[in-house]
This record gives structure tokens, sequence and C-alpha cells, in this order.
């Protein structure tokens, strides 16, 4: 993992909670979001740890240099400032996950091992912020819309459970299927939908409108 903070401290604290645990390692540190895009160029980390607030390049632009560079780095976001701005230009620039710096050191490692795994991640207060952006009418994209042809039903129906926060294991128990049977329609809508993870099939999902807070799937 690549450690990105203008803090020293911060980095070190960072770097100290994830270097004990067995299954994980920091290849490096980097002060701004210049060095950032750089290391993980050099690096090709599996999990870039992203301040948003850094002098120079921050972690915004960073984050969306890095997740369009095309190496197999994913980046989880980690702010003080929980703020919606935040929170929308971080998943737009690529981001697969975002937490709060105030999070706990498990939850920070879960997340850490939830990205690296391929997956996205996002915070329960973000969640919420998430679906009340769109409660509040957000407009619907066309073609984003259109997307969701492409869908069978259970893959429809699969999506309206992973925009509702659903695991793969609740989504079994909910469908009467296996865990390995919902990761399979997981991985075909996430193919269909040309999405990265299961942050962007929640953004798709309420953006089309297929979700909306005490609703159901559209017709």
């Amino acid at each position: 993992m690549l450690v990105v903070d203008d803090q020293a401290v911060v980095r070190a604290g960072f770097a100290a909670i994830v270097d004990a645990e067995p299954d994980l390692s920091v290849v490096g540190e980097a002060g701004d979001g210049a060095s950032a895009v750089a290391m993980a160029a050099e690096l090709d980390p599996d999990v870039v740890l992203m301040d948003i607030q850094m002098p120079g390049m921050d972690g915004l632009t960073a984050t969306r240099l890095i997740a369009g560079g095309g190496g197999r780095a994913r980046v989880l976001v980690l702010t003080t400032f929980d703020l919606d701005a935040y929170v929308f230009d971080a998943l737009c620039a690529g981001a697969s996950g975002f937490l709060l710096k105030d999070a706990r050191a498990d939850d920070l490692l879960s997340a850490v091992r939830v990205v690296a795994s391929g997956d996205g991640i996002l915070a329960p207060a973000v969640t919420g912020r998430l679906i009340a952006a769109f409660a509040r009418g957000a407009p619907t994209r066309p073609e984003a819309g259109e997307a969701l042809e492409r869908l069978t039903p259970r893959e429809r129906e699969v999506l309206l459970l992973v925009a509702s926060g659903l695991t793969n294991a609740e989504i079994g128990e909910r469908l009467g299927v296996s865990t390995g049977t919902v990761k399979t329609h997981v991985n075909a809508l996430l193919g269909k939908l040309g999405l990265r993870d299961r942050v962007q099939a929640t953004i798709l999902a309420y953006d089309t409108g297929l979700i909306r807070p005490r609703s159901t799937a559209t017709p």
C-alpha cells in the first residue's frame, strides 16, 4: 500500500497500523499529490490511501490521474472533511472507497482489504449522504438508464440489493442462493455496465433512479 498525506506524523501512524498486519504492507509514502502519482506509477501498489487536502496537487487530482493511469492501484480516500463535495468529487475521480480519518483502525484495515480485493467501500455516513443527494432530486442521465437494459431481471435485482448496502452473503440469504452465485451475478452486472466495483454500481443505481430511499426498483 502507498500512504499519501502531507503530515509525516499521520503517514507514520497509518503505516504503523498497516504494517502491523501480517497480510498487509506499506511500500511507500508520499507527502503530496504529484509525488503520489509518480510513486504509484513506479511501485504499482494494490491500494493508495489518499488524503484530499494537500499543498500543490491535491488528492482529488492525484486520484483521477492514478485511477486513469492503467495501473492496478485502487484509491481509498481518507479525509477529515465530511463534505458532500469531497464525496462526489472523489468518487467521480475514480476512488474505490471513502472513509473519514476518525474511522477506527479495524475499519480502516477492513477497508484496505476490501479495496485491495477489487471491491469498493463507502463509510456508512457517506452512503447516507449519497442517498440524500439523490433523494433531493439529482437529475438522472438517459444513457445511464439505457445501461440497465443490458441486465437480466436477476442481475437488476442484485444491483438493487447491492445499492441498498447489502453484502453478498446478505443478498444470498435474501434471494435464497449461495454467496458464490451472488458474486457471479455481481461480476456479470459490473462487466455489462462497464463498472469497476460496487461503489460505481451504487452510484449508477441512484443515478438511474433504480433505487431511492424507501423505494423499490422502477418498472
